[in-house]
């Protein structure tokens, strides 16, 4: 599975997270135990975005462990956890919270896997002066990997933080969500060595009505809605190290389906070959 192109950079398509009971059918092979499901991914998939560190710190035991399963030029971005972005505490309590997370995914930074940490900040987060400087702190408190930055709200939209995160070294994520008032727009932006893309789902209906977080992702995108990235994707490869696209569309499976999808349209591999070699279902799901 190459990840080369035409340009500079290195491109990786992968999903935001792999452990998920319901892929096993659209993904994994039916009866597959998780404990399988990621030396499975990682033969289909070049990274993989972990995101259960939001939700609770990492562990060195656990990290160090993934990073021995998955075979060499593997990459994997890490989600900051929770307190980090979204439930900031006091400097007391935030230094050490960043300590403990250090801790945790230096096993994987030791062992050259891990490509980034991601720092998504809730829509909540606003534009201010403080906010910005805390945002351009960040990869200087954790060190331990570079730093790319998710905005969910429009204030952040502004030249002066692009030109602010190209001063700093910190990465930009660019998002592909639902066009609604507020949320931040389908920007194409490199800011440092890392570029990054994250594919959420365009559930405009549910991305604020929803009982349940994971209806907000419950999407599939077809190739007309995909095609555009694909020369984004290009020009951003001409202009960085490194360009990550994540699908964090991962209900039924959809993630893998559409990342699977997207490796074809950047030309990264045949789907005929893939769907040949039984490595995926590439046929998507009817809305």
């Amino acid at each position: 599975m190459s990840t080369e192109m035409a340009g500079r950079g290195k491109v990786y398509v992968g999903t935001a997270g792999f452990s998920y009971k319901d892929w096993r059918g659209p993904f994994y092979p039916e009866g597959m135990e998780p404990r399988q499901f990621l030396e499975y991914y990682a033969q289909k998939f070049p990274c993989v975005e972990i995101d259960f560190t939001y939700y609770r710190q990492p562990s060195a035991k656990t990290m160090g462990s993934m990073a021995g399963r998955v075979p060499p030029g593997f990459r994997f971005a890490v989600k900051a956890h929770r307190t980090i972005t979204h439930e900031i505490p006091g400097r007391p309590e935030l230094e050490k919270e960043m300590a403990t997370f250090t801790e945790g995914v230096l096993p994987m930074a030791e062992a050259g896997v891990l490509a980034c940490v991601l720092y998504q900040f809730p829509w909540s987060f606003k534009y201010t002066k403080d906010n910005l400087r805390y945002v351009n702190s960040l990869g200087k408190s954790l060190s331990v990997a570079p730093a790319v930055v998710e905005f969910r709200n429009l204030s952040w939209a502004r030249d002066d933080v692009y030109k602010s995160l190209i001063d700093s070294g910190t990465g930009f994520c660019c998002v592909d969500e639902p066009n609604l008032r507020g949320l931040f727009p389908r920007v194409s932006l490199v800011t440092s060595n890392q570029a990054y893309v994250r594919f959420h789902g365009r559930n405009a209906a549910k991305w604020f009505n929803h009982k349940e977080a994971w209806e907000r992702y419950d999407y599939l995108y077809t190739d007309e809605e995909m095609m555009p990235w694909v020369q984004k994707i290009r020009d951003m490869e001409a202009k960085a190290d490194e360009v990550y696209v994540l699908f964090n569309n991962c209900h039924r499976g959809q993630a893998a389906v559409n990342a699977a999808r997207m490796q074809a349209l950047l030309g990264l591999g045949e789907p005929q070959e893939a769907e040949a070699k039984g490595l995926f279902p590439l046929e998507p799901y009817q809305r």
